[in-house]
């Protein structure tokens, strides 16, 4: 299992596992319940290409960064 600490949003912490370049078990501390657990869910199995191409760059409001944004950055960290 992978962690990761984003920054600039709610969440605390990002956790994951990665298997055969494909994401699986994704889980958030923290930040929008609802929210993260939709993410979690549409992201498992996704190849980690496709979500770098979904999810990087997304914004929250006025932030630079968003919690979708934060598991990509976490996802090119461990790559």
């Amino acid at each position: 299992m992978f962690e990761y600490k984003p920054q600039g949003v709610c969440a605390a912490k990002i956790q994951f596992d990665l298997k055969d370049d494909k994401i699986h078990n994704v889980s958030f501390e923290k930040g929008c319940n609802g929210n993260l657990k939709a993410i979690s869910a549409l992201v498992e199995g996704m190849e980690t290409g496709e979500l770098l191409s979904k999810l990087k760059g997304i914004k929250c409001g006025y932030k630079n960064t968003s919690c979708a944004d934060q598991l990509a950055k976490a996802v090119e960290n461990v790559k």
